[in-house]
């Protein structure tokens, strides 16, 4: 995480004074009746989060997003504002250790019902240089692993297969971007309307089934369709990936760390050459919200194409598709072309 970047945690404590005492008639206590008899009132930290809360809360929730569309999530700056409208909420959906200035307003918001999507899942660490398998065909066992015996297998070779992913120490939040390990975070976020709002839990049950069933069908499309590739390895700007490349047994070589603003050094350049010509890598991937410059320099000096992969922190006019569901689908077409996987 780039440190300059980061909001003080002062700074940030002088805001939430500010919004807590301007909204000192507010109370967080209307959740029980269902955000003043009406809608549930819901924080969604960005994008992914909005997107479950929309999907699962359907007709009886408001969903506002701290993260406007277009805004790179990492650099999020809160106003007092929406520090306030924090401290408003009925129900707030965050994933912590994605931005710290959001991390620390909610901390001091004093709102109830506060679900942090880290706790719902397992996380594991996957370093700049290589997240996912780089284990010959320890990956293609894994893989098929937890595509056939599911959420126990993963959940064991996470937390005690030995394998060490972290070069920058810490987890890696991008969970989003498993479908499995998503659809996880589904039925926690499913489990915490029921009783944030129990007079509706029989929706966001239904819902919820509904949202884990279509993220099923997403996992077996991407199952499917990279089932048999050239090649393993993809290369891309942003090392968002990891657990994508980890449930589908690939190889993601990220040019910088999980930060995407990072700037890689000259050895870590040198070294993306030489995998590339090894492992027949196609394609250096960039994304839609941050600076494609890199990438660009790289596939001009290596001979290889630029595409997109969308690390989905958030949907503008220029992203794949509509919502998470069709643009994981153009991810998936993208690493098809990239890794000739038929």
């Amino acid at each position: 995480m780039n440190v300059r970047r980061l909001i003080p945690t002062t700074a940030v404590a002088g805001a939430v004074a500010l919004g807590l005492t301007a909204l000192s008639a507010c109370s967080t206590s209307d959740a029980a009746d269902g955000g003043n008899g009406d809608k549930l009132k819901v924080t969604a930290s960005f994008y992914p989060m909005q997107f479950l809360a929309e999907k699962i809360g359907g007709e009886h929730v408001a969903v506002t997003s701290l993260t406007k569309p277009g805004v790179e999530p990492h650099d999020l700056e809160l106003t007092p504002r929406q520090i306030g409208s924090i401290s408003e909420s009925d129900y707030v959906l965050y994933l912590k250790g994605i931005q710290p200035a959001v991390d620390d307003a909610i901390k001091q918001s004093g709102v109830k019902n506060t679900v942090d999507a880290a706790t719902l899942t397992t996380l594991e660490n996957h370093g700049s240089e290589v997240s996912g398998h780089d284990h010959g065909h320890e990956g293609e066992e894994h893989a098929d692993e937890h595509g056939h015996e599911g959420e126990e297998a993963h959940e064991e070779h996470s937390e005690g297969d030995g394998h060490n992913h972290g070069e920058e120490g810490g987890a890696d939040p991008h969970i989003w971007l498993d479908p499995v390990k998503y659809a996880e975070v589904a039925k926690g976020v499913g489990k915490s309307l029921e009783k944030a709002d129990p007079d509706h839990a029989a929706d966001y049950k239904k819902n919820t089934d509904a949202l884990v069933a279509e993220l099923g069908e997403l996992n077996t499309a991407y199952e499917t369709g990279l089932k048999d590739p050239a090649t393993k390895t993809f290369i891309t700007t942003h090392s968002a990936f990891g657990y994508l490349a980890e449930r589908y047994g690939l190889t993601q070589q990220g040019i910088a760390g999980i930060d995407p603003e990072a700037e890689p050094s000259p050895a870590r350049i040198q070294e993306i050459h030489t995998i590339a010509e090894k492992e027949k890598a196609t394609t250096v991937f960039f994304e839609t919200l941050a600076s494609d410059r890199t990438a660009k320099t790289l596939a001009k000096d290596t001979g290889l194409k630029t595409g997109v992969l969308d690390p989905l922190e958030g949907i503008t006019d220029k992203s794949q598709g509509a919502d998470y569901i069709e643009v994981m689908e153009s991810n998936l077409a993208a690493l098809q072309k990239a890794l000739g996987a038929k």
